[in-house]
């Protein structure tokens, strides 16, 4: 009889411990507190462009789906009055909030007239007649413009001959309206100026975009790094990345020795990478827990995304 419930308590222990190296299920610890790791901003050069081909296909990364689920629609080019012609490769552009939208832009002028300056007007999406444009950016640094443009809005220069094209960061929703391009210059040595007549309506929406969380093979005792990436693909203002994790069961726990590092990576000139990475020790009360990581753009403007940690056991 004894022999009998020694050979059973031997089987359910052993079950007990085959079951606990399958599912490396930790206890649930109380009394832990929550854990925040920021990334502070850091400084950023705000350069022209250099290869207007490449800032474009990077852009459209930021700009969500228009006509054809292209993010813009096409209009009939050039458009000519006079002499003067305007070549706008899009009529319609729709962007998220905090991330940036590119318009791109050239034009010709009459014989003679020498440009000087260009500069760029918005009205706002419910003006039908654009009876009161503001401007929004001016070749000449010293000229004041709209409040709250100032510094968002960058020439593309020197990539073709009268470039015109645009890139605006830091988008608002209130940026949402018409843009159209006036030409400052001299003909016949006189100050003289043109304005095209045609628009390009930039919406601009919430951000629905969410950052890129990756997750290596998390094995319990060893270091492990885990990488968030922002949305869009701006020189705007750095955007602050921020991570906080969620232990098994919903209880808010520290991550002890764990190291954040921001990174920023040029893709061109005017178009960054901004990511941070989380380094710890794996262990085995961070399985089926969560880690989100909280991207905040300028004004307030934040996205975020989560995933679930499966840390492997390794029994010797």
């Amino acid at each position: 009889m004894l022999e009998k419930e020694s050979e059973m308590l031997e089987a359910k222990e052993e079950k007990e411990m085959e079951l606990e190296m399958k599912h490396c299920q930790p206890e649930k610890e109380e009394g832990e507190d929550e854990a925040v790791y920021s990334t502070g901003e850091t400084e950023y050069a705000k350069d022209q462009m250099k290869m207007l081909v490449l800032i474009w296909s990077a852009a459209l990364f930021s700009v969500t789906g228009s006509d054809a689920d292209t993010g813009y629609s096409e209009m009939r080019n050039p458009y000519c009055d006079r002499e003067y012609c305007v070549t706008l490769n899009v009529r319609k552009l729709r962007a998220e909030a905090g991330l940036c939208v590119v318009i791109p832009c050239s034009f010709k002028t009459a014989e003679g007239f020498k440009t000087q300056h260009i500069v760029w007007y918005k009205c706002e999406a419910s003006e039908a007649g654009c009876e009161r444009p503001v401007m929004i950016f001016h070749t000449n640094k010293s000229t004041d413009v709209q409040p709250g443009f100032e510094g968002r809005v960058s020439l593309i220069e020197h990539v073709i001959q009268n470039n015109c094209s645009i890139i605006i960061s830091d988008l608002k929703e209130s940026d949402s309206g018409s843009y159209h391009l006036r030409v400052i210059g001299e003909l016949n040595r006189k100050t003289d100026g043109f304005t095209f007549i045609p628009k390009v309506n930039v919406s601009v929406e919430g951000l629905k975009q969410k950052p890129t969380v990756m997750i290596p093979t998390l094995t319990e005792g060893q270091q492990a790094t885990l990488t968030c990436t922002a949305p869009g693909l701006c020189s705007g203002s750095v955007p602050e990345i921020t991570w906080t994790w969620r232990g098994a069961g919903g209880t808010e726990s520290y991550i002890e020795g764990n190291r954040t590092d921001y990174k920023t990576e040029n893709l061109t000139d005017v178009t960054q990478r901004h990511s941070s990475t989380l380094t710890f020790n794996a262990l085995a009360k961070h399985h089926n827990s969560n880690i989100t990581c909280k991207i905040s753009f300028k004004d307030k403007t934040t996205t975020e995304g989560s995933s679930a940690l499966t840390v492997n056991c390794e029994y010797f």
